[in-house]
């Protein structure tokens, strides 16, 4: 059985959302299933001396545009949401904590956060992180308690450190054999890597 492709994204990214919208289907066109992996990048950030893209003087207007056409190159919608970059912490152990009991759902689950931030342009809060998981079946006070748990809370540092230790920089980051591929525009190479074998 082949390896899975690693997914590792911030829900804070633009780009993490385009590429979420299609590393599930170039996958399954060889056979592969995808490991989704929220991270943090601010804890990146702290390492690399890096800022978020909108932070940095010109490069952050060229960004603001590339997200919106990017996203209409997908057919996606796409807009900021009012609180941009924002901190995704309990995003992200929500996730872990979905995961531990259905990782569907916990795909599902991110697709919905992902939507509802940069599909629809809406802060995602506690309660709104609720309302999408009880779409899923879980009790919002549930998921509440969960995030808080020590052992989820745990789960995401530890998915962090090991996402440094790889050498992720950045928002979405792949690896497909243990070949690394940074941002949604390397899609394209990623599926012709999965064809050929590589390069």
């Amino acid at each position: 059985m082949a390896e899975p492709i690693d997914f590792y994204f911030d829900f804070s990214s633009p780009y993490g959302y385009a590429a979420s919208a299609r590393i599930d289907a170039i996958a399954a066109r060889h056979g592969r299933d995808v490991r989704w992996r929220p991270i943090l990048l601010g804890a990146v950030f702290k390492l690399t001396g890096a800022q978020p893209l909108v932070s940095v003087p010109m490069k952050g207007d060229y960004a603001a545009r590339d997200f919106g056409r990017t996203a209409r190159l997908m057919g996606l919608p796409f807009t900021l949401p009012p609180t941009f970059p924002f901190g995704a912490v309990a995003h992200s152990r929500a996730f872990y904590w979905i995961e531990a009991q259905d990782a569907s759902k916990a795909r599902m689950f991110a697709r919905g956060v992902f939507h509802h931030v940069f599909g629809e342009g809406r802060d995602a809060g506690p309660e709104e992180l609720g309302r999408i998981a009880t779409g899923l079946g879980y009790d919002p006070a549930e998921l509440a308690a969960g995030i808080g748990e020590p052992a989820v809370k745990e789960r995401l540092k530890t998915e962090v450190d090991q996402a440094i230790a790889r050498g992720v920089f950045g928002s979405p980051f792949f690896f497909v054999d243990g070949e690394p591929f940074w941002g949604s525009d390397r899609l394209d190479q990623v599926d012709r890597w999965l064809e050929t074998g590589g390069w």
